[in-house]
């Protein structure tokens, strides 16, 4: 599938989740993404799919949702991977303008040093990147870039993306606990946001499955001091709850969509039973997917989650699934 969703958004609203790249294709190998450990590391951009296709599954999946589509505030590129290894982003982004819904694109910024992304990522009305660590051991550590990649020019590309850009910019930072929560390197992010000047930078800790089950946010005291140090420096820091708040619409195949949400947003057991009362669904529907290997069951920090399977991820997950790779 290439859409999923649509979910609420604390950022965006009601997003319409756009995939444009084939299963766990990244640029990095983040410690924390709840995608689980990534199958496909490349910096090589690449043609996957037709701008035509993914026009076309876009205005499908809204037709397919009836009223709520009115409703529908983005429409997000937001794969399990780095959106701008797609070749075709900037004329993807142009296909989907008729409908009328802004564009989003979440990026993790590894190729923003390339003048050809910037003008692609330009063509969006809303632009996230991914800012998690301002020193090169503290990126590596956080990240796991590709060899091919280093982090100054990625700086040096976000601040020539800031001049250029003239829609809505936000960064997004995740902490990780004994990674890049210390307050020596917090006071140099606050320093760059500064210099980047984005509408606002988003603050996240882990609340889903990690790629390594060791990984875990700050402790309250040491996010409330994350938050003061950031802000200290730029005033526009909005802690955010990962969560899915408020209703998923469905449409009209609640297996399909659970698959699909639940390859980018792991969902936890409420997520998944307000969907099916909303859905009209039983329990069994869950319990058909975990049979077929679609979906697993993983435990993170006591609570139970749903999610694709693919890759080592490093939890304890039943059933077993073997990896899968998109056709």
């Amino acid at each position: 599938m290439f859409t999923f969703g649509p979910i609420p958004s604390r950022r965006l609203g009601l997003s319409l989740g756009i995939h444009n790249l084939p299963f766990s294709t990244c640029t990095f190998n983040c410690i924390y993404c709840q995608a689980g450990p990534t199958i496909h590391r490349r910096v090589r951009r690449g043609h996957f799919f037709t701008s035509a296709r993914i026009a076309g599954a876009v205005e499908t999946h809204l037709a397919s949702i009836g009223d709520t589509a009115a409703t529908v505030d983005h429409l997000t590129f937001v794969p399990d991977g780095e959106p701008t290894l797609d070749r075709n982003l900037g004329n993807h982004i142009e296909a989907v303008r008729p409908l009328g819904i802004p564009s989003a694109v979440l990026t993790n910024s590894a190729l923003i040093d390339d003048p050809v992304v910037r003008a692609d990522l330009a063509r969006a009305d809303w632009v996230s990147l991914k800012l998690d660590g301002v020193r090169t051991p503290v990126w590596r550590a956080i990240n796991r870039p590709h060899r091919g990649l280093s982090l100054q020019p990625v700086l040096d590309g976000m601040l020539a993306f800031r001049e250029m850009f003239s829609g809505t910019l936000v960064t997004e930072t995740m902490l990780v606990a004994g990674i890049n929560d210390d307050p020596e390197h917090l006071g140099e992010l606050a320093d760059f946001l500064h210099l980047l000047q984005p509408e606002l930078a988003y603050l996240t800790t882990p609340i889903r499955p990690p790629a390594l089950p060791w990984v875990a946010g700050p402790d309250p005291d040491a996010l409330n001091s994350a938050y003061y140090i950031l802000s200290g420096g730029f005033e526009r820091v909005v802690c955010l709850d990962s969560g899915l708040p408020g209703r998923i619409p469905t449409t009209g195949s609640p297996s399909e969509d659970l698959v699909a949400i639940a390859t980018v947003h792991p969902m936890t057991r409420w997520e998944v039973k307000a969907f099916l009362v909303r859905a009209e669904r039983p329990w069994e529907l869950v319990d058909a997917l975990l049979a077929e290997g679609r979906l697993v069951e993983v435990e993170y920090g006591g609570t139970v989650f749903y999610r694709r399977p693919g890759g080592r991820h490093g939890l304890r997950a039943r059933p077993p699934a073997p990896a899968e790779t998109e056709p």
